[in-house]
């Protein structure tokens, strides 16, 4: 089967004025944002000590936006997983795509995490620091490898995990799904249904049109992304603020620094070196990379990168289906490889540990594989205390990093989502099934003008 019929191309649309754009109407949400959040700031708490009203908008807006992407992003892994191991089976080489998509998984993982290592130790941010000791504090949460196996048994086939918090003498609970099992649900019910034949003939065609649905939804969601834009940007300035910075300068500008040579650098020439023009990609995927910046969510920004990597980057819908759910569960190269290596030495030079080549290694391994041991937790705090539990580091070191922790979440969330729709490009081009014309496309589509039918 051709790249052409799996991945159709269609004749450019005409160019439609800059201001319309996606891109411009989230660049502008993000400074109206930045300027109702200084705002809100400055106005400070009302009479009682609460959070004014400007800030609860901000707060509410936001949250609101997030937990509409979120909703549906269970039953859309379910599905696209689904459908897209049915659909492998239409692709003569699906399990080299698998390995391939894994192996590349692990190179960028390698190649960013060592960029960590080398900046933690040029520029030291342990030792140029204003932060205490008072600062120390064990997290509200961890991470283990025991965390990992048990996350990849299913407690239930929805993936659903309750927690109960206590505050104050009174308990909420509350309900969360596990990305990581209900994506071993899917694979497990999806080679099922292969194995079994044409009786799920019907199941199969069922879960396609279910998809089709979804998608629809999703969109109609993520339209409302500049709006979504102000106010999580806004809540953001205005709980945070950037005096954090000041204390942290150094440590924040490493992991910046790292994020911008792994985006602008290392993705650059792994595209060059394999025929693919970085800046068709960028121009492709840019849509994808601003949401995760500003939604601090990878799975809460699928929908829009696997859109992107199948409309704009020339990935068949087959194949995208399957690697970008995947690596929006297990592909994080800022959260999972540049931050926690650059982390765990700011908490050793902080309290004077001397890290050896045996730590570095580990380092290593932990960010190659810890991704995967993440998926169903929360975040980088978990993916941190996995990486200072392994190498025997005081894990109250969170606590001195947790004051900048959303501004520099903006930067690695951007990152995971451009390395979510990189390796599957790169190996759809490996693999002679990227289609190369709707790649080079003069200009990318923009993301609310893809074709405005749901993919099949």
């Amino acid at each position: 089967m051709s790249p052409t019929t799996l991945s159709a191309a269609r004749p450019p649309r005409p160019a439609k004025p800059f201001y319309s754009t996606f891109g411009f109407q989230v660049l502008a949400s993000m400074v109206v944002g930045l300027i109702l959040g200084l705002i809100a700031r400055q106005m400070g708490p009302d009479v009682a000590g609460n959070a004014n009203w400007l800030s609860l908008t901000l707060a509410t807006i936001g949250s609101t936006f997030v937990s509409l992407l979120r909703a549906l992003v269970p039953v859309l892994v379910f599905t696209a997983i689904v459908a897209s191991i049915a659909n492998l089976r239409e692709l003569n080489n699906a399990a080299q795509l698998v390995w391939q998509t894994l192996l590349w998984f692990a190179i960028t993982a390698l190649i960013a995490v060592s960029i960590g290592i080398a900046l933690g130790l040029l520029i030291q941010p342990g030792l140029h620091t204003g932060v205490t000791a008072e600062a120390a504090r064990l997290p509200s949460s961890s991470g283990s490898w025991l965390d990992f196996l048990k996350g990849l048994i299913p407690a239930n086939i929805l993936g659903l995990q309750a927690s109960t918090r206590v505050t104050d003498g009174s308990a909420s609970t509350s309900l969360n799904f596990n990305v990581l099992q209900i994506l071993v649900v899917a694979i497990v019910v999806g080679v099922a249904a292969l194995r079994v034949g044409p009786a799920v003939d019907t199941f199969l065609a069922f879960n396609r049109s279910f998809l089709k649905i979804i998608h629809k939804i999703l969109w109609w969601v993520i339209r409302l992304t500049p709006i979504g834009t102000i106010g999580l940007l806004g809540n953001a300035v205005a709980v945070y603020g950037w005096d954090a910075l000041a204390q942290l300068g150094w440590f924040s500008g490493a992991i910046y620094i790292g994020l911008a040579l792994v985006l602008f650098v290392v993705y650059p020439i792994l595209l060059q070196a394999n025929g693919l023009n970085p800046i068709r990609y960028f121009q492709s995927a840019w849509p994808a990379i601003q949401l995760g910046f500003v939604s601090r969510s990878s799975i809460g920004t699928l929908p829009m990168t696997e859109r992107v990597t199948e409309q704009n980057l020339g990935v068949p819908r087959e194949y995208a289906a399957f690697a970008v759910p995947l690596g929006a569960t297990t592909k994080m190269d800022g959260c999972a490889a540049i931050y926690p290596a650059i982390a765990a030495i700011f908490v050793a030079q902080f309290f004077g540990i001397q890290l050896g080549l045996q730590e570095y290694l580990l380092i290593v391994f932990v960010s190659v594989l810890g991704s995967a041991a993440t998926a169903g937790l929360t975040g980088a705090v978990v993916m941190l205390t996995l990486t200072l539990s392994t190498l025997g580091l005081p894990l109250e070191g969170v606590g001195l990093l947790l004051a900048v922790d959303p501004i520099l979440d903006m930067g690695r969330t951007a990152v995971n989502v451009a390395g979510q729709a990189l390796v599957p490009t790169i190996v759809a081009k490996r693999q002679g099934i990227l289609n190369q014309e709707v790649y080079d496309r003069a200009g990318s589509i923009d993301a609310l003008d893809v074709n405005e039918a749901v993919p099949a």
